[in-house]
């Protein structure tokens, strides 16, 4: 018997809605590019036919390298309207790196930007299981493939333009008959070893944009800007949510702070993702002015310094810090604004806002546990490890049964982040497992140091890492990055996180960067400011 009280959940359903609801709306800008929502669902359904005709069946990957182009929030309908499911591959990748994610997902086709044919080249010369490579040259930004490269690829080499034009137009059935079944697998950084590959499901993707509706205030009116990775968690799901809300999606092939300003003021936009190095890039762009209207900036990442937060704030913008990884696609908790935080002084509302919150309404709650799964005390000093589930857990690693086992023992997914609860029930995070310093058996959040060296106005970025000590084993080292002809010495810095925090947790030492190592996705790279430290000396076990 049909059911007629239940389908089965699906974002390509918001896809199918905004087509016949917002049908001659500008759904997508590019330079001087733009698509209606009626347009976006026609592209994504002759895609989705070429992808057929390329050989896709269900169940089988497709892998994207590309910016975030139009193109590429194509690809997170069109894959899965062709029944695939879509791997989007980090564009800063080596060749090295994109062969091993192509080999392990199984990608059957490859779409590729013709600035990354080169690496595309050295991947594919040792998977047969690719078919077909797929380039797309961006005429906007007037980019054409390597006619070497492209040679090295031979026979299997399309160009879009002619892959796409062997797309049908007949409709497509937007509906999914398992609501279970992966839309999407995303690969996390492996920066301790090979990357892992993270299940997504339909349903986990549907009900993660409700959670981007309600949290980050979308509406109709939206126009978001893609400063965040759509290779990153599938942006979040935003691709997703603000298609589903019927929202302007402003696309940007690289996160530059002149560009930046350029487009919020071009379009007023009114929400962008990233992480807190991308506020700090927008922030300190010469280009940077106070706003005359209210720009939602939803970060996460690492948790944001109150001192950003306050200068965010006065500028005009909105922050909505949330927390979350990749195996819980993207945001999983949000600090969520309370009515009486309003009257605080604005130092200490700050200070509450730079918290990890509560789970997101899509969500279970959040918890904070010991090495026996039991609650710490909600003191906000006791540090456990924090922990998740859920309809925005990932279904596990692809191919990887014994790391699924292992990351969801005690039926829970375990980050390996370290957090504090507080009374009132929000979370606080501390630091990654393997970031604490323990300096004569004491516990050091880094995330602390680091904030008191960011309420410096000195001071545009801060890392700090463990290093060793013959003493105390080891002890915090900060790495710090100053404003523009800002003037401050490594003396002053520290005397500065003496009177912010206890004295054994001040830096000893200040080195002071033209930049920061750091992921695509804006993310620190912590391990390579701390493997130099610890060449040749033995660094303790690290969880």
């Amino acid at each position: 018997m049909t059911l007629v009280s239940t389908t089965a959940l699906t974002p390509l359903s918001f896809l199918e809605r905004s087509a016949r609801v917002f049908a001659d709306k500008t759904a997508v800008v590019y330079g001087g590019r733009q698509m209606t929502y009626r347009e976006l669902a026609e592209e994504a359904t002759r895609v989705a036919h070429a992808l057929r005709a390329a050989g896709i069946g269900p169940g089988d990957r497709v892998a994207y390298l590309m910016p975030n182009l139009p193109e590429m929030l194509v690809a997170h309908f069109a894959a899965p309207l062709a029944g695939a499911v879509l791997v989007a591959v980090n564009t800063r990748l080596s060749g090295e790196e994109i062969e091993y994610i192509l080999k392990h997902s199984g990608a059957k086709v490859l779409v590729a930007d013709s600035a990354f044919l080169s690496s595309v080249a050295a991947a594919v010369q040792n998977v047969p299981t690719v078919t077909e490579v797929v380039v797309f040259e961006d005429l906007e930004a007037g980019e054409t493939s390597d006619p070497r490269a492209a040679a090295s690829i031979g026979s299997r080499l399309l160009g879009y333009r002619e892959f796409t034009l062997g797309g049908s137009d007949e409709l497509l059935d937007w509906a999914v008959k398992d609501e279970l079944a992966p839309i999407s697998i995303n690969y996390t950084s492996g920066t301790t070893g090979r990357p892992k590959g993270v299940v997504y499901t339909h349903r986990g993707a549907y009900l993660n944009c409700f959670g981007e509706f309600v949290h980050s205030s979308f509406e109709q009116d939206s126009v978001y800007l893609w400063t965040l990775p759509m290779f990153h968690c599938n942006g979040w799901c935003t691709p997703w949510a603000v298609t589903g809300i019927g929202g302007t999606h402003v696309c940007l092939r690289e996160v530059r702070g002149d560009t930046i300003w350029d487009l919020i003021r071009e379009h007023r936009v009114t929400h962008l993702n990233g992480a807190p190095t991308v506020v700090t890039t927008i922030m300190n762009a010469p280009q940077a002015g106070k706003l005359d209207y209210s720009l939602l900036i939803t970060t996460a990442g690492a948790p944001p310094s109150p001192t950003t937060i306050l200068q965010m704030e006065q500028m005009g913008f909105r922050i909505v810090h949330v927390y979350g990884l990749t195996e819980s696609y993207g945001p999983y908790s949000v600090c969520q604004s309370q009515s009486e935080w309003s009257l605080l002084e604005p130092p200490e509302r700050a200070a509450l806002q730079a918290r990890q919150g509560v789970g997101m309404v899509q969500a279970e709650r959040v918890r904070v546990v010991d090495e026996n799964m039991k609650d710490v005390p909600d003191d906000s000093l006791t540090m456990g490890e924090i922990v998740l589930r859920g309809n925005n857990v990932m279904a596990g690693y692809y191919r990887d049964p014994e790391g699924t086992k292992e990351a969801f023992r005690g039926g829970w997914f375990h980050t390996g982040d370290l957090g504090v609860m507080c009374a009132d029930g929000y979370v606080e995070l501390r630091d990654r497992a393997k970031d604490v310093v323990i300096s004569g058996g004491e516990n050091i959040s880094t995330i602390e140091v680091e904030q008191a060296l960011m309420s410096h106005p000195a001071v545009l970025e801060v890392a700090v890492i463990g290093v060793p000590d013959q003493k105390w084993g080891e002890r915090p080292k900060a790495f710090v990055v100053l404003k523009d002809d800002a003037l401050v010495t490594e003396n002053e810095l520290i005397d500065h996180a003496r009177v912010k925090i206890a004295r054994y947790k001040a830096p000893r030492n200040v080195d002071f960067l033209l930049e920061l190592p750091k992921t695509s996705t804006g993310k620190i790279r912590k391990f390579a400011l701390r493997d130099p430290e610890w060449a040749g000396k033995t660094h303790r076990v690290q969880g």
